[in-house]
């Protein structure tokens, strides 16, 4: 059984392991009997049906965090905390119907009613934590876990201690086709043929709905990124037409290198193959990704994301010199001059690179199926 959701964090690492542990029973012509409580709105209400998974719903409650402790007593907060109780009970009796060998959580507010379940049904509970530090979820279900499955070796001295003892080092699962890319792909894909493959090029994204921020700072680090690169941005689709505008503005030849969509989809693993530096977000899906391929990336992190869990993620990676955080109010001349030395030294690229694969853990699904089968044969 699996639990979790409300965003792709939560969601793709459980997927990723669902696909890997099918697989990896198929070896033994067995199959994978698996179901995933989650919520009516998280993303994993339409991953886990398009995949052909069984789905179903419990009551949760989300936690409105704030400094201000009297704001954690919000209206809103006592009203979604009194959903909790109803949440455990449904999953109890799905639980106790479906009769799972393993329990996996990954995270977000539907984990902690099915993990509390899982306890109470006596169903070996797995927990694994995408970012540095446990989140709230898991810190909630920490003490009902049979293991604690952590993305780095750097989160066991941030477990409470009664937690140590069960922690094992996973990684973070990543999509298996992230791994496949081919550079000559992505220029036929995307029709790049402007661009001068003797230069690095950067690809910039701010995930799937594109990012205001990472947008306004990269357009007007443009004129001096084009100097040394190529560049292909990935801004959301709203934000499409203005910065096509805004790339049709300069020169010629820079424009030749400046290429800008909305999204990018199945030819994702192939940009990724093609790109010496990244320029996003820092959430733990995309580390996980970019450690794995050893990218070299500037990070700008969702200021609001739960937790400041970015923030930490980018810090994590730049104390060891594989990635730089830029922290607070950035702007165009500070992203000039934190991507303007890895453009211009393929050396440090390549230190960078080699630091960020240090961090990557291409194997994490094996490693997090290994657990999961270790937790159901008790």
């Amino acid at each position: 059984m699996v639990t979790g959701g409300g965003t792709g964090g939560h969601t793709y690492p459980a997927l990723t392991a669902v696909r890997t542990l099918q697989s990896r029973l198929a070896v033994d012509k067995r199959a994978l009997d698996v179901l995933w409580i989650g919520t009516e709105d998280g993303l994993e209400a339409r991953v886990a049906p398009a995949e052909g998974i069984a789905f179903t719903t419990v009551a949760t409650g989300k936690v409105r965090r704030s400094s201000n402790p009297l704001k954690m007593v919000s209206p809103a907060n006592v009203r979604d905390m009194a959903r909790v109780p109803l949440g455990v009970a449904q999953a109890r009796k799905i639980i106790a119907d479906f009769r799972p060998d393993v329990v996996l959580a990954t995270g977000g507010y539907v984990a902690v009613p099915a993990g509390r379940a899982a306890r109470m049904c006596r169903r070996p509970l797995v927990l694994h934590e995408q970012t540095v530090r446990l989140g709230l979820a898991n810190r909630k279900l920490a003490g009902s876990a049979t293991r604690i499955a952590v993305s780095s070796a750097s989160s066991l001295p941030l477990l409470p201690e009664a937690a140590r003892g069960i922690a094992v080092v996973t990684g973070n699962p990543i999509r298996p086709e992230v791994l496949t890319g081919h550079p000559d792909k992505a220029v036929e894909a995307l029709g790049l043929h402007g661009f001068d493959r003797r230069l690095p090029t950067v690809y910039v994204t701010g995930g799937a709905q594109g990012s205001q921020q990472i947008n306004d700072v990269v357009t007007g680090a443009l004129p001096r990124l084009l100097q040394g690169a190529n560049v292909v941005h990935q801004c959301g689709p709203a934000n499409v037409e203005v910065l096509r505008r805004a790339g049709g503005a300069l020169p010629a030849d820079l424009t030749a290198r400046y290429y800008v969509t909305g999204f990018v989809g199945p030819e994702l693993p192939d940009v990724l193959a093609l790109a010496d530096v990244v320029i996003s977000r820092s959430g733990a899906g995309t580390l996980a990704e970019l450690t794995a391929l050893g990218k070299p990336a500037v990070f700008i992190p969702l200021a609001s994301s739960a937790g400041n869990e970015q923030a930490h993620n980018a810090r994590h990676l730049e104390e060891s010199g594989a990635a730089v955080a830029l922290l607070g109010d950035v702007t165009s001349d500070h992203l000039v001059g934190a991507v303007w030395p890895l453009l211009s030294d393929p050396t440090r690229r390549a230190e960078m690179a080699q630091r960020a694969r240090a961090h990557g853990q291409p194997d994490a699904a094996d490693r997090l199926v290994d657990v999961l089968l270790s937790a159901a044969s008790g």
